[in-house]
């Protein structure tokens, strides 16, 4: 039983980044200089990702939530405006809209994939429809090609799809498959678009700070706050993105472990998110029954379970934008987000799948 044998490492957190020795190095070179704001560094870091992900530009600001609420304002998304989007995920993504003054319009989801669908879309959309966000639940692509020319019809722009025709926006916090300790990338489509991302990102300021510093002036095109990642977050990205590769093929075998050891349990129903043509960003079941007895069970046997996510719809933050969703709130009460970050092992989870199918059992 997983209660009695040794713990492997890992089991007791629910995530943590992948560091590979060279960080600290990195982080050393930029403090000498004294220049920590956006620098040398954060460009190197914006052409890194770039280059890594096959795109012209990119533009890095201090975290993932900003890059979601820069492109919604790049695009001019303001009051009056509806932003499509699932309840089922983290409160930031609804916090950006709010905070740009549109109304977040909850859409249902696919119990399969936990993720928005062309019809739940398209289900979901107002007059006022601006936008759509469809989320990428544990960073499995979201599909919506039937409906693209709908939604283009009706003026409706498409963030964070992870296409190159659309608005992407990407989170580098600590436990993210590449971190710079806390960031965000938003991927602009044109030029045009990255110049209003880049000013909006650092106070409207049009000339860069190596500009400004030959010039005994400088230009302020329009609003802009202190939104910029720093050269010390974006040394850690650089470091980071040269092992990418690695990281991201040692995600890819840790789900797969985790779909041949759970297999055969029952009670317990692993969340597909197209391991083939995703780097997982974490392990969801759906459970049966029980979720909340197996949640307490398997913290008090130091195992660190999550739950990834209470529905945004039924926050009292939120209340005002509530919909009816009963198939998100049915699935949302029987998610359970298991261990998944590198530091795990083939052992950490074949105890910590042992470790849940004691739960199932002790909550039956």
């Amino acid at each position: 039983m997983a209660s009695t044998t040794t713990r492997p490492p890992g089991v007791e957190r629910n995530a943590a980044p992948l560091l590979h020795g060279t960080e600290a190095a990195a982080l050393a070179a930029v403090l000498p200089g004294g220049q920590w704001g956006h620098g040398p560094a954060t460009d190197q870091f914006e052409a890194g990702v770039a280059d890594l992900i096959g795109v012209t530009d990119t533009v890095a600001v201090n975290s993932g939530t900003t890059a979601l609420h820069l492109a919604l304002r790049s695009i001019g998304i303001g009051p009056g405006d509806d932003v499509v989007l699932p309840s089922l995920t983290f409160c930031v993504s609804v916090q950006a809209i709010t905070w740009s003054g549109a109304a977040p319009r909850f859409a249902e989801i696919d119990p399969r994939m936990l993720a928005v669908t062309p019809d739940t879309v398209l289900e979901a959309l107002t007059p006022n429809t601006r936008a759509v966000m469809p989320v990428l639940y544990g960073g499995r692509a979201v599909d919506l090609t039937p409906i693209r020319d709908h939604l283009a019809d009706r003026g409706i722009q498409i963030i964070e799809d992870a296409a190159p025709t659309v608005l992407t926006c990407f989170s580098h916090d600590p436990i993210k498959n590449l971190t710079t300790g806390q960031g965000g990338t938003i991927i602009p489509r044109t030029r045009e678009e990255a110049d209003t991302l880049r000013s909006l990102r650092l106070f409207g300021i049009v000339q860069s700070n190596d500009a400004r510093a030959a010039m005994p002036s400088y230009e302020v095109q329009g609003p802009g706050m202190r939104f910029d990642m720093s050269q010390l977050n974006a040394a850690i990205g650089v470091a980071q993105l040269k092992h990418f590769p690695q990281t991201a093929a040692h995600r890819q075998h840790l789900w797969r472990t985790y779909q041949a050891e759970l297999a055969g349990l029952d009670g317990a129903h692993l969340v597909d998110v197209d391991v083939v043509n995703t780097v997982p960003f974490n392990c969801v079941v759906v459970l049966d029954h029980h979720r909340d007895e197996v949640f307490r069970h398997l913290r008090e046997h130091g195992i660190g379970v999550a739950v990834h996510y209470p529905p945004n719809h039924t926050q009292a933050a939120f209340s005002a934008w509530h919909r009816d969703l009963p198939v998100t709130e049915q699935v949302a009460g029987r998610i359970l987000g298991l261990p998944f970050h590198p530091a795990m092992t083939h052992d950490s989870v074949r105890y910590t799948v042992a470790a849940l199918a004691d739960a199932i059992k002790a909550a039956a």
